[in-house]
């Protein structure tokens, strides 16, 4: 995931203080209710390496804070244990040694009530800081540790979802059931645009954005088209029914070669019992509904599909460019789980899953990089690595927007990841 520094587009004014003091208590106090489902002992899951367990997400966002901020401020601070910066740090090498991250589920200390003290006493100094009248670079960074920690709740869903797809009991975190099932899958239409000139990016009116999506623009588009909504899990259904997990001539070499090497039959979660299909959820094991989005799918996976369709990968920029014009339009459901359009207005566009595109993830033309170690977190992954666009059901809804870039390996499919379809005219 993406951070920034503070730029122009992330910063706020001093009589901006007090709405972030809200906000501020507003998204951690978020964090703490999104593991209100766990018991103790699913705080220290870690599945795989690429997923953290959810101890970790609570101790590294509050780590950022104190890190970022609150050390910054003050000479002479405190912290609250001097392990905690070697234990919570990610990837930031400009502030020292770290923690493995494939081992960070080996943690079993600091326990979870020093976790949860951790975040009560960095809480407790940070809304000291804020009411102090901090200087407005300041109030800045801690909006990027806000928007950080949404990123986090997200990973914190999904790397629970993961820890407990590998439970034989298939526990669930969410109790409520899925809203809408069974729903009559919407007839996907063809949004054509002509070719021009579009502008991309964050346009810097003050609102808050990670610095990889700046500076704002131009980009000459070829005329194209593309889907009015996501690809579902009917559709995608069809395309495991016609061999496409045996068939090489739809997949990227590097691709086929990963299908073989991990016996890839399906998304990850799905499993067909007794002529059934099902799959795995935040909601628990449930029958798959074939008019909601197909997710869990990897680059590989998505290019294949759109290949076998005749079609492709809308590039980021046709994305953004059509999300802007039509994003009026968008009539998400706010779920665990994506959700099947409701109606030929609904196009999908955030809500539901992050989008592949076609488009490597580099730097705009003029990005720079900040310095420090703020400036670590994007401009360093801008290599081997795809873009993806859009929000998930899993992403904070005040962390959505159309310029937003995420970025993940071609093979990575345990984030809530779909597909959209685009072609050229």
């Amino acid at each position: 995931m993406a951070a920034t520094s503070s730029t122009p587009a992330g910063m706020k004014t001093p009589d901006q203080a007090d709405s972030l003091v809200t906000r501020y208590a507003d998204v951690r106090g978020w964090s703490k209710r999104l593991v209100e489902g766990l018991q103790t002992e699913d705080f220290l899951l870690q599945s795989m390496p690429d997923a953290s367990p959810a101890k970790w997400h609570l101790a590294h966002t509050t780590w950022f804070f104190e890190t970022f901020v609150l050390a910054k401020n003050d000479p002479a601070y405190q912290p609250v244990s001097k392990d905690f910066s070697f234990l919570f740090n990610s990837y930031y090498n400009a502030v020292g040694e770290r923690h493995p991250r494939a081992e960070r589920g080996l943690l079993s200390r600091p326990s979870m009530d020093e976790v949860w003290n951790y975040r009560r006493e960095t809480d407790e100094r940070m809304a000291a800081f804020l009411t102090s009248e901090p200087a407005t670079e300041w109030l800045s960074i801690v909006e990027l540790g806000l928007h950080h920690e949404q990123q986090h709740q997200e990973l914190l869903l999904t790397d629970i979802k993961h820890a407990f797809s590998r439970n034989l009991l298939k526990p669930a975190l969410v109790t409520d059931p899925l809203a809408t099932k069974n729903m009559k899958t919407v007839e996907a239409r063809w949004i054509p645009f002509d070719e021009n000139v579009v502008e991309i990016g964050h346009d810097a009116d003050g609102s808050f954005c990670f610095d990889n999506e700046l500076p704002r623009h131009r980009v000459f588009l070829e005329p194209f088209e593309i889907a009015s909504r996501l690809v579902t899990c009917g559709e995608y259904l069809e395309f495991i029914n016609d061999r496409g997990y045996e068939r090489p001539e739809f997949w990227l070499s590097e691709g086929w070669d990963a299908v073989q090497a991990n016996d890839w039959e399906m998304p990850l979660y799905w499993q067909e019992t007794e002529n059934a299909w099902h799959h795995f959820t935040l909601h628990g094991r449930q029958p798959i509904d074939l008019a909601s989005p197909v997710c869990h799918v990897n680059l590989y996976e998505a290019d294949a599909y759109a290949r076998w369709k005749g079609c492709r990968l809308p590039t980021e920029a046709e994305w953004e460019h059509a999300a802007q014009i039509e994003l009026e339009k968008e009539t998400a459901i706010p779920q665990w789980h994506p959700q099947a359009a409701l109606d030929d207005e609904d196009r999908q566009w955030m809500g539901h899953v992050w989008q592949w595109t076609g488009s490597q993830y580099t730097p705009y033309p003029g990005y720079r990089a900040a310095a420090g170690a703020l400036g670590e977190y994007n401009g360093k992954f801008m290599c081997n690595q795809h873009v993806l666009r859009g929000s998930s059901c899993a992403t904070p809804a005040s962390h959505r927007r159309p310029t937003y870039r995420n970025f993940f390996h071609a093979s990575k499919r345990w984030q809530f990841t779909g597909i959209r379809l685009a072609r050229s005219c």
